[in-house]
């Protein structure tokens, strides 16, 4: 797998930071507008399959997916800046997983456009062609290489556009509905009341609780 957040460490993660959130700013401008912005490196018809696939790992379904957080246009910005490296993954996998999907399904002709049943069973295929332990008895034509490693690309971009801090200085996934869907609360974990043990510590109480304390004294 190459180099995606999903692989990467504290300290690539930290260094491309500013990137990975300018990316997620950019996406959550042109998912509010697409028509009127330009794809950086995914053709048209490249987005289109990509957005169709990070749309099966992160489906609409009763909750917001990751066509509706604009994951595609973080990939496509990612592409250009802290990902630059994949841009051969996504190249050369986009058409093995075209080949993937005829082999498996001979009338189909485009991901985007096969059954919520037929994509699922290529990316089944493609999962397990990526895993460590595959299969003992492997399908035929079972080893798919470049799709396996975009596939895995793209689940690692999917998750990182879905679910990057939509409140931090450069707003992140779309309305933040990657945190809605796994339940984040947009506030601070730690903000009073806090608990017993935290009392004995100056700021444990609510900024106005400790004027009028003070105003007594």
């Amino acid at each position: 797998m190459s180099r995606t957040l999903a692989a990467a460490g504290a300290t690539w993660t930290v260094a491309n930071w500013p990137a990975v959130l300018a990316a997620a700013e950019h996406a959550h401008k042109v998912a509010e507008a697409p028509d009127s912005q330009k794809l950086e490196f995914l053709t048209p018809a490249e987005a289109k399959e990509v957005e169709a696939i990070s749309a099966c790992i992160i489906p609409s379904d009763g909750t917001p997916g990751a066509r509706e957080a604009g994951v595609v246009y973080f990939i496509d910005r990612a592409l250009v800046t802290f990902s630059v490296d994949d841009q051969k993954t996504y190249r050369e996998g986009l058409p093995e997983i075209q080949n993937r999907l005829q082999h498996i399904f001979p009338t189909a002709t485009l991901f985007s456009t096969a059954t919520a049943e037929q994509q699922e069973a290529v990316l089944e295929s493609l999962d397990e062609a990526g895993s460590k332990n595959p299969p003992r008895r492997p399908r035929a034509n079972f080893m798919a290489g470049s799709a396996a490693q975009l596939f895995e690309t793209i689940r690692a971009h999917t998750l990182a556009g879905f679910l990057i801090d939509p409140e931090s200085d450069r707003k992140g996934n779309r309305g933040g509905v990657g945190w809605t869907v796994i339940g984040r609360l947009p506030e601070h974990g730690f903000q009073p009341p806090f608990g017993f043990y935290d009392k004995g510590y100056a700021g444990w109480q609510p900024a106005s609780a400790a004027k009028e304390s003070a105003k007594n004294d």
